[in-house]
């Protein structure tokens, strides 16, 4: 599964790294959301790919983003 997170309309609101901790971690410069290093696409960390065992966590952080700036897409 591919996400990609638009950061610079993220509100740090923590609900996709306490729901997906997993995959999702609050950047520590910034504090808004991104991807876990081993996760992400060519370092950045506004993409990644998900393994098949997050799937259901990473689609239900993105559902519960109360802004909606993650996007995923079975890849």
């Amino acid at each position: 599964m591919k996400v990609s997170i638009d950061r610079s309309n993220c509100t740090s609101c923590s609900t996709c790294w306490e729901t997906c901790p997993a995959f999702f971690e609050e950047n520590p410069d910034d504090s808004f959301s991104q991807v876990i290093e081993k996760f992400r696409s060519a370092g950045n960390p506004a993409e990644g790919t998900a393994p098949e065992d997050l799937d259901a966590c990473v689609t239900e952080a993105a559902d519960l983003c109360p802004v909606q700036i993650i996007k995923v897409e079975n890849s």
